[in-house]
């Protein structure tokens, strides 16, 4: 796997994924604001990337009719420098008809413990929690 990142200006940088996809990224120093997630944010979007991707694969293969998969992320920074993630939780939110409670929460179990290699590395540094909300449709 490979990946570039080249400096555009100011704390403006363009990465590019081995792949060919490109995103724009940043910090919130200096005049004009963010022009993209800052690299610490594109840690937790990978994350949550990660999982919901494992989540969503495991509910289908169990044929449950999900119709949205959201994950917000909530984290804490250590206050000195290098400033790691010291906690982070994941909130799921799933959204379908009929789903099963307990179906859902061994997804989550088993993407955040065993198959999502990112918050397998983040647990690493940090304490990482999650919880779910499941909402019916029917």
């Amino acid at each position: 796997m490979k990946a570039r990142v080249k400096w555009a200006e100011g704390r403006t940088f363009l990465g590019t994924s081995g792949t060919g996809h490109s995103i724009v990224l940043g910090t919130s120093h200096g005049e004009g604001g963010t022009p993209g997630p800052s690299p610490m944010e594109l840690l937790l979007i990978g994350t949550a990337g990660c999982s919901a991707y494992d989540v969503v694969s495991i509910l289908e293969k169990g044929r449950q009719r999900i119709e949205d998969v959201d994950v917000a992320v909530d984290a804490v920074r250590a206050e000195s420098d290098p400033k790691v993630f010291t906690k982070i939780h994941l909130q799921f939110t799933v959204k379908g008809r009929g789903i099963s409670e307990a179906k859902v929460a061994r997804a989550i179990d088993l993407s955040v413990d065993k198959y999502c290699s990112a918050s397998q590395m983040m647990a690493a540094a940090a304490e990482v929690t999650h919880g779910f909300e499941v909402v019916d449709t029917e």
